[in-house]
Order: structure tokens, then sequence, then C-alpha cells
């Protein structure tokens, strides 16, 4: 089970660094569009913002995967593999689980309510669908509830000096 949700979450990892491609060509088209044309288009700007939205609430589960997630390595690097092991499951159950139980509760209402509604953009000519977009928070707190466990079971196993494979490889573009 551990390696199907790393397998399935570096998968999603490859497609968005691919969209992360598609963001930085979009981002661009808006700045020559404008800039080299006075053409401006509030449907290209509200979807260079969307597809960063979905970039990094769904990056976030993938970045926890790899492992490559933000360390006070002043105090880290100087542990054992051990300790590390440990610091890092009860900073799962002490910390990351009570944040991505508040992102579901305070989420949960606010998509919602977007559904509810069938929220649109707020500019003129702006992009339909904005609850989809929303939507993207409880997906991504899904994603990093998934992410959570898998490392959390992993430091569990490291700790125990268990033997375990290795986590899955990163791809590269």
């Amino acid at each position: 089970m551990l390696r199907l949700i790393e397998s399935g979450l570096t998968r999603l990892g490859v497609l968005l660094a691919w969209l992360m491609l598609g963001l930085a060509v979009l981002a661009s088209s808006v700045l020559v569009l404008r800039y080299g044309f006075g053409i401006g288009s509030t449907r290209l700007q509200e979807s260079v913002t969307y597809l960063n939205a979905l970039l990094v609430l769904l990056g976030i589960s993938i970045t926890l995967t790899a492992n490559a997630h933000v360390r006070v390595d002043v105090w880290s690097s100087r542990w054992q593999d051990k300790t590390r092991a440990l610091v890092d499951f009860m900073g799962v159950f002490l910390l990351l689980l009570p944040m991505i139980a508040a992102i579901a509760w305070f989420g949960w209402d606010y998509v919602s309510r977007s559904w509810a509604m069938a929220e649109g953009s707020g500019d003129v000519g702006g992009l339909a669908g904005v609850y989809w977009v929303k939507s993207l928070i409880l997906v991504g707190d899904a994603l990093l509830l998934l992410a959570a466990g898998a490392f959390a079971y992993r430091a569990w196993l490291a700790w125990r000096g268990l033997v375990i494979e290795p986590p899955v490889e990163q791809h590269e573009l």
C-alpha cells in the first residue's frame, strides 16, 4: 500500500511538472499580449491563477512524498537516523494532521458555499466554474492526508529499525 500511494503521488508529480511548463508558457503569453500588443484577457489571466492554484494545492503532497519539505537542518542534520525518524513521525501527528483537519473543517464550508451558488468569476469576462478551483482545496487536503500517512508509516518503520525498501524514485523530466 505504501508503494502504491508513493507511486501514485510521484506520477501526479510528473504530470504537475509538465503543467508547470504550461503555466510558464501561459503566463508569458499574457505578458506578451498585454505589453507587446496591448491586448488584455481576463480569461487568460485567471487561467494563470487557477493553474497556479492547482499546482500548489496538489503539489504539497508530492513535496512531502519526496521528503523535500522545509526542515530545520541546523538541528536535524546532527541527529541519528532513528531520532530524525521519531521526530518526523511525531511531527505528522502533532503538527501535520491537525493542520490537515483544520483545512478540511474550514475548507468544507467554503467550498460547499461556492458549489451551492455555482460561483463564477467576479470579473467581467472571467472564467466560470470558480467552485471547481476551490474544490482543489479539499482534493489537495485529501492527497496530503494520503502522503502524510505514507510518510508517517515510513518514519515509524525507520524508527523501529525495520528494513524498508527505498522510497519511490523521483522521475526527471
